[in-house]
């Protein structure tokens, strides 16, 4: 649609059956017919440069937080670099895909997947949850949506640089497992202990090993060891 027409900002494409989502790491995302929200939203940019990508990620993370905050869902996280989770069972998912112009970012389409109504899920994703499980009733997807979009527009209103320290710091607020020892492993399944400290500028994750040694590592080099 972009390619082929000027879209209006925050246009928002929603499929009731998405039969080839796809999420981090390149996973699927699997989601079962007319139960959830999977949409995307189209998002254009004055001047958020390139080395500032970060910061779009975690105010969308931080707009869905907010979103969810005010229906109450309980421990509320926000998984590195991304997820939101509910105590430790992911409830939505974010995949940002953008188009450049130079050094800056001329559009984005972000991605988001939202367990609404689906109780059930395949054994490989076990670690999930929904709104109705949390609650115990369906819920509108239709009105849903738009509160969503709503709360991410009131962030992403912010993704200036004027307020980068901000968003980073209400982001580091709810970041899942900060400051606790947790096992990781890396992309060849090494296993090792280390605690979140914090997240780079331009959106590593910062680890602080065994012997208080600092790295940083790429979405691609790291992952929880559950």
């Amino acid at each position: 649609m972009a390619v082929n027409s000027e879209l209006k900002n925050y246009t928002v494409v929603w499929a009731r059956d998405q039969y080839s989502g796809r999420g981090q790491h390149d996973r699927t995302w699997v989601s079962e017919p007319g139960k959830n929200l999977v949409f995307s939203v189209f998002i254009t940019h004055e001047s958020l440069s390139i080395e500032h990508l970060p910061y779009l990620s975690h105010a969308v993370s931080l707009g869905i937080y907010q979103f969810l905050k005010g229906k109450n869902i309980p421990k509320l996280k926000i998984k590195w670099p991304n997820d939101i989770l509910s105590g430790n069972h992911k409830i939505a998912g974010i995949l940002i895909e953008n188009t450049f112009k130079g050094n800056f970012v001329k559009h984005s389409v972000v991605g988001i997947g939202l367990n609404v109504n689906q109780t059930t899920f395949p054994e490989s994703i076990r670690n999930t949850t929904s709104l109705r499980k949390i609650f115990k009733k369906e819920f509108g997807l239709e009105e849903l949506l738009g509160e969503l979009v709503k709360s991410i527009q009131q962030e992403i209103k912010y993704c200036s640089p004027q307020y980068f320290k901000k968003i980073k710091n209400n982001y580091l607020e709810v970041l899942y497992r900060k400051n606790v020892p947790s096992m990781f492993k890396t992309s060849d399944s090494v296993p090792f202990l280390a605690k979140i400290v914090g997240v780079s500028e331009t959106g590593q994750l910062q680890l602080a090993l065994e012997n208080e040694e600092i790295k940083v590592f790429e979405i691609k080099e790291i992952q929880f060891l559950n």
